[in-house]
């Protein structure tokens, strides 16, 4: 009964509740397995069609109120005044909720503007009754929603709020203005969506089909954006998304896999973790129907073999992972395990938990990061552990690239994190002018450690005017303001707070404002983070840098200690105009032989897949 992507169509938990002329419940319904379709009647107007256990009728909207703020959980409130009720919907896929509420939203909006049949009309029509599925958003519903609304009211929230500016002063003859500002909320933008490749299409069709599904690709072919794009397919009361790190985890709103787990570090005897996962992670294992993992690479072999017993025996369930559906995601040939010197590294697909669960293993191929090709072609040799005089030419070449401008120096990518500190420190302490220090708020300051492992955004930040910095968080993507744009602090507003302003690589110089990022604690509890997105960006380590997309990037690849940490460092830039090597030696690149041999045969899976395909077609 679920609608396919095209139509506006809802499967989730739903609770219908009809109120009494005073306001209070009289009677309702619920049902975990319901479906809502948003419609046209006979006479055009917006129907929506719900089914709900014993319950199924069409309610046509007219006014209404819509409750969104908890729509990344999953969960919305729809109250009609005609007939008087509301509508509780839960464990909903993101995604799928968030469009049908923006379609909803465009759709009544733009109805008002239609004439009103009257009843008398109705009844003479003699019209059959019909239901037609409404037509998806159109980019005229869009601004005609966006034109329509120019203000939104507010709510207090118990968080503190961003830090207000306090009034300037008035120049001579210049009358106070009164008038109160106005935010203007935009509901939606009139962008395509951006779609999916083929591959990607593979990928999210395993998924939806319920196979256990492992995707992989290099740098920049979209991992992180498909795998936002599966989370928000997926129910969020049963899908868990965790990672290898807190860092990774807080970028897709999960937690870390240690502490889903609930077995502390995981190096304990077998049967100590399994007490551990009984007392801590029972529900968590019990609950979870999708396992989300990014950044697989860096799980450990023997952990990830740990976990699929320590699944079956808490479930009592004798299927792989005790039946839970395995999404994983990430790059081998990127950083490895972490491992102690000497100790035998074992990779998660080295595993026999690895070879019993996953059913599909899928590569992505189409770069988005980079557009040079010949880039795109260094990259893949360094990748695969080919270095070629050619290559190291190329490479070394790089270094009379002239790719500081405008005052932004290019952020040096170290191997070590000690020198990342030193190199930060020593420059900002050598600017000459008053240091100003920031401090995070945090909703529950005794957990301010667990968030700062969890969340890249530190609990403080210096800055003085000429620091180099980096955006933590993505502002505005159109504008170029994203996770990783480089700029430089001009200067300070006038308000109470000093804050920051920016001048980025872009172009653009604003006042660089608080924002807000959330992490979920082990216990289920959502903490919260108030800071600025900044951070120095002077020197950055190559394992702190996965993940992001810098503009300028200066390299020294003399002291790589890991296979593939070159690569990592290489492709975190966009273009090789934006790349400055200091030295690289041959011997910098290398890959693990076993993981070259996983994806060897990988290639020839994914190859045999697209002839069948193809034939098929």
């Amino acid at each position: 009964m679920a609608g396919s992507e095209e139509d506006v169509s809802l499967v989730c938990s739903l609770k219908i509740c009809y109120l009494n002329s005073l306001g209070n419940v009289s009677r309702q319904v619920a049902n975990p397995k319901s479906f809502l379709q948003l419609g046209r009647n006979e006479f055009r107007d917006i129907v929506l069609k719900v089914e709900c256990g014993k319950v199924q009728t069409n309610f046509k909207i007219c006014e209404m109120t819509l409750h969104s703020r908890f729509v990344k959980e999953g969960k919305s409130t729809i109250s009609l005044k005609q007939p008087p009720l509301q509508m509780f919907i839960s464990n909903c896929p993101v995604g799928k909720l968030s469009m049908f509420l923006k379609v909803l939203m465009a759709k009544v909006q733009k109805s008002k503007d239609t004439k009103t049949i009257s009843v008398k009309d109705r009844l003479q029509a003699l019209k059959p009754s019909s239901f037609q599925e409404i037509s998806p958003l159109s980019s005229i519903d869009i601004n005609i929603l966006n034109n329509k609304v120019n203000s939104a009211v507010t709510t207090k929230s118990a968080f503190p709020q961003t830090p207000k500016s306090s009034k300037r002063k008035l120049e001579v003859g210049e009358k106070e203005n009164t008038t109160p500002t106005r935010k203007v909320v935009n509901i939606a933008r009139p962008i395509a969506p951006r779609l999916l490749t083929v591959e990607q299409k593979r990928v999210m069709s395993a998924v939806m089909t319920g196979r256990n599904v492992f995707f992989t690709g290099s740098a920049g072919t979209g991992k992180s954006f498909l795998l936002k794009r599966i989370l928000g397919a997926l129910a969020p009361e049963n899908t868990f998304a965790t990672a290898s790190t807190g860092v990774a985890a807080c970028q897709i709103g999960g937690i870390t896999l240690h502490a889903f787990a609930g077995i502390g570090s995981g190096t304990a005897p077998l049967q100590q973790c399994i007490d551990l996962a009984l007392q801590k992670g029972r529900s968590s294992w019990k609950q979870c129907q999708h396992l989300i993992v990014d950044e697989i690479s860096m799980v450990d072999g023997e952990f990830f073999q740990k976990l699929e017993k320590i699944a079956r025996i808490v479930r009592k369930n004798d299927k792989p992972f005790g039946g839970i559906q395995l999404i994983l995601s990430g790059d081998f040939l990127q950083l490895p395990p972490v491992s102690k010197k000497g100790q035998n590294r074992l990779f998660c697909f080295q595993s026999d938990a690895w070879r019993n669960s996953i059913d599909v293993n899928i590569e992505l191929h189409m770069v988005k990061r980079q557009n040079d090709k010949n880039f795109i072609n260094i990259l893949h040799d360094v990748r695969r552990g080919r270095c070629s005089r050619d290559v190291v030419e190329k490479l070394k070449a790089t270094h009379k690239h002239q790719i500081d401008k405008n005052g932004i120096l290019a952020t040096k990518l170290s191997t070590h994190k000690d020198d990342v500190d030193i190199l930060n420190n020593s420059h900002l302490e050598n600017l000459p002018g008053q240091l100003r220090m920031y401090h995070a708020v945090d909703s529950c300051p005794e957990l301010a450690r667990f968030m700062s492992s969890h969340c890249h955004v530190l609990e403080k930040i210096e800055l003085k005017i000429g620091a180099q910095v980096m955006l933590t968080k993505n502002l505005d993507l159109q504008r170029g303001l994203v996770n990783g744009a480089r700029g430089v602090v001009t200067g300070f507003d006038t308000g109470k707070e000093k804050l920051p302003i920016v001048k980025f690589v872009c172009g653009i110089e604003q006042v660089v404002n608080y924002e807000k990022w959330t992490v979920r604690a082990p216990s289920g509890i959502v903490l919260m983070r108030k800071m600025l997105p900044l951070q120095l960006a002077w020197a950055m380590s190559i394992h702190k840098s996965q993940g992001m997309t810098l503009d300028c990037v200066e390299v020294s690849l003399g002291r790589v200690f890991e296979c593939g940490q070159a690569y990592v460092a290489l492709s975190r830039a966009r273009s090789l105009e934006g790349l400055r090597v200091l030295d690289i030696e041959p011997s910098s690149i290398r890959a693990d032989p076993r993981v070259l041999k996983f994806y060897s045969e990988l290639d020839y899976e994914n190859s045999y897949q697209r002839e069948i395909e193809d034939y098929l077609d």
